[in-house]
């Protein structure tokens, strides 16, 4: 049943178009946002979004593009450079929720990727 979903579950239900919709919907809200955009350099938002697609892509159960390209997802290092406090930790979710509402998932798949992306934003808090 949908209630059993597991992580590996999740891109045969949402596939590449699902991916593709709510990683599109958050990096559109980013450029505007006054606690993020200035993270995020601007020539480079096509970057990070590819990047947090295929991560997810890749967590989610489907293709391994993103180990292939850039190896173990190592997300504490790569977000060192960043503050990531509170703040920035509850806009980012914020964003993201937005983003679901916008992408309209499967409600079971997106209960399941938002505990992830939660508890994920959370670990990555370095202040």
């Amino acid at each position: 049943t949908m209630s059993d979903l597991t992580e590996a579950d999740i891109y045969d239900i949402i596939g590449e178009d699902g991916f593709q919709r709510l990683v599109a919907a958050f990096y559109k809200q980013v450029p505007d946002d006054d606690i993020l955009g200035p993270m995020y350099p601007a020539d480079d938002l096509d970057g990070a979004e590819e990047r947090l697609r295929e991560f997810l892509v890749f967590r989610f159960g489907g293709p391994q593009r993103y180990l292939e390209k850039r190896g173990h997802p190592r997300l504490r290092m790569r977000h060192n450079p960043f503050i990531v406090n509170q703040a920035a930790r509850d806009r980012w979710v914020q964003l993201m929720s937005n983003a679901f509402e916008e992408a309209q998932l499967s409600p079971a798949a997106q209960q399941v990727m938002q505990r992830f992306l939660e508890h994920t934003a959370s670990f990555l808090m370095n202040r």
